[in-house]
């Protein structure tokens, strides 16, 4: 127990030395504050407009609102990451702030005229569709401005920390702006905050590679029906995805009734909506400290149930008692148990699915979560119409519990079938600054793709002038770097070798010989540059532009010399 609350505090630690990296890189720095301010603003924006449709159809019109956003952005997301690699991506991201900003600036006029609520709905549509294709290419642009690898994956830990941040600034900042101003305001908040990212995202240029070849979609239609197979041939995996769906259903009914929850029930006004969110946003935030203690954990079923357990058991109580000091409290909960489901839910697909198939089978997750979110959300307002909002968060929030009852011993079964990683191959992987600041499911990913290697005392390992094929961690002994016969440098245990020949796509530019005999891992190429990018379709572009980046090291640096 205290190696995992030691492992917490050290991986708390990485996320803050994250922070500091990337704030000291220029482009970076942009961008990252681009991602901050556009995302703060999809938040201040969605408790806003849910007020909206509220004010003006009640909860059915919140519903609806909701599907009408989410269809669209279900059917159009596996092709939005297409625009990223075709086109310039800053231009992609300016064209989706520009798209965004005149959508929403177009519904702000509307409001403050009291036109149609029907065009505002619409404009809120058109607007979550124009939003779709700013998070893949803000993703691919980053292997382009990071200047070392750590970095880069630094960068992502920082991208996914500032969007939970996100998930509680976002609303509290509308709860506060629709408290002492009006609805139209909090939508031209919106637009500045777009009209912020887009000043940041200005200044950076990023090289565009044009596609090598054309992608059809009967190609992505096939992709998309093998991740159905996949699922469908594993009962335990169908009870877990399906367990995960249902907790996403909720999820989109609990986004409608907290509109109606802080205005009619708790009487906190349209201010109250964007603190309840808010509650959300904390309680995932401080969950997903908590359930960095799951990286590695053997049986993974538990958490999950626990995590739809905190799903279910809080909105029965809101409903028992509604107060608004146990109502922001018992959110938190959901929220702090949500992380517990993410993590655990995501980790054991990527235990339990072959890696040839598994982004097909995210991509079927990703669409089976927007369809029941939306779902949910358009079946909230009937059952609360038909039994009061208390009750109908009572019933809602008994369904994950009962389902959990019915179904969660097999959930044993995929825990059985799924390989945890193995302890001291997760903390190799940890030790080296490359992979330090992942997030503990792409660690136990990687973990799950290591080679063990035993290496007798004399053998050559890396030799001077081949191919780079690998890259390897040093676990036990110690290896000599040479090069044209001249001993360059000795490497022990917690050591690596091999990346830069990866990332510069060079022969190997030195010779690595076993001194004593030596325990190591190994990651295949395509392995280690996913992991590096963690963007895997931009792997390719990482090794022309990192190659670019590292070209000044000085040859007998040990690190880059194999």
């Amino acid at each position: 127990m205290l190696s995992r609350v030691e492992g917490v505090r050290r991986r708390v630690g990485e996320s803050l030395a994250a922070f500091r990296d990337v704030l000291r890189n220029p482009n970076l720095r942009n961008l990252e504050l681009a991602w901050t301010a556009s995302i703060i603003g999809t938040w201040a924006y969605l408790v806003a407009v849910s007020v909206y449709a509220f004010n003006v159809g009640g909860a059915t019109a919140v519903g609806l609102l909701y599907l009408l956003r989410l269809v669209p952005a279900a059917l159009i997301t596996p092709f939005a990451g297409l625009l990223a690699d075709r086109y310039r991506r800053d231009l992609v991201l300016l064209a989706s702030l520009g798209a965004r900003g005149v959508l929403i600036g177009a519904a702000a006029a509307c409001v403050f005229l009291d036109t149609s609520a029907a065009i505002v709905y619409a404009l809120a549509v058109a607007a979550s569709i124009a939003t779709t294709p700013f998070r893949p290419a803000q993703a691919a642009m980053m292997p382009g401005l990071a200047q070392s690898p750590s970095e880069l994956t630094a960068a992502n830990a920082v991208a996914s920390t500032m969007e939970s941040l996100a998930s509680f600034i976002g609303p509290a900042l509308a709860g506060l702006l629709l408290g002492f101003t009006s609805i139209g305001t909090v939508f031209l908040v919106n637009v500045g905050l777009v009209v912020v990212a887009a000043a940041f995202v200005l200044p950076i240029r990023v090289p565009h590679k044009a596609p090598e070849h054309e992608i059809e979609a009967s190609t992505i239609a096939s992709e998309l029906f093998t991740g159905f197979r996949t699922v469908g041939r594993e009962p335990s995996l169908r009870v877990l995805i399906g367990l995960f769906t249902a907790q996403t259903l909720v999820a989109g009914a609990l986004a409608v009734y907290t509109v109606g929850l802080a205005i009619d029930v708790l009487g906190l006004g349209d201010g109250g909506v964007g603190y309840l969110n808010a509650a959300l946003g904390v309680g995932a935030l401080v969950g997903g400290v908590f359930a960095l203690a799951l990286t590695g954990a053997r049986r993974l079923g538990p958490p999950f149930v626990f995590g739809v357990l905190l799903w279910g058991v809080p909105l029965i109580l809101i409903g028992i008692w509604p107060h608004t000091a146990s109502t922001l409290l018992l959110l938190g909960v959901v929220g702090f148990g949500n992380s517990f489901v993410d993590v655990a839910a995501f980790t054991l697909v990527q235990r339990a699915v072959p890696d040839e198939v598994l982004a097909r089978v995210f991509g079927v997750i990703q669409m089976l979560w927007f369809g029941a979110v939306g779902i949910g959300a358009i079946l909230a307002p009937a059952l609360s119409g038909w039994l009061g909002i208390e009750d109908a968060l009572i019933v809602t929030g008994v369904f994950l519990p009962v389902l959990v009852v019915l179904f969660g011993r097999q959930l044993s079964r995929i825990d059985a079938a799924a390989h945890a990683p193995d302890a001291g191959e997760l903390r190799v992987l940890a030790s080296v600054p490359i992979f330090a600041p992942l997030p503990g499911t792409s660690l136990e990913h990687l973990a799950g793709r290591l080679v063990p290697l035993r290496i007798e005392a004399g053998t050559v390992v890396v030799r001077e002038g081949d191919a780079g094929d690998r890259f390897y961690m040093i676990a036990e002994g110690e290896v000599e770097v040479s090069e044209d016969g001249r001993r360059l440098a000795e490497l022990g245990a917690g050591q690596y070798f091999g990346e830069i020949a990866l990332l510069r796509d060079l022969p190997r530019t030195a010779t690595v010989t076993a001194r004593t005999p030596v325990v190591l891992y190994a990651l295949d190429r395509e392995d280690f540059l996913a992991a590096v990018t963690g963007h895997a379709p931009s792997a390719q572009a990482a090794e022309e532009i990192v190659s670019a980046r590292l070209t000044g090291l000085p040859a007998g640096i040990p690190l880059s010399s194999a």
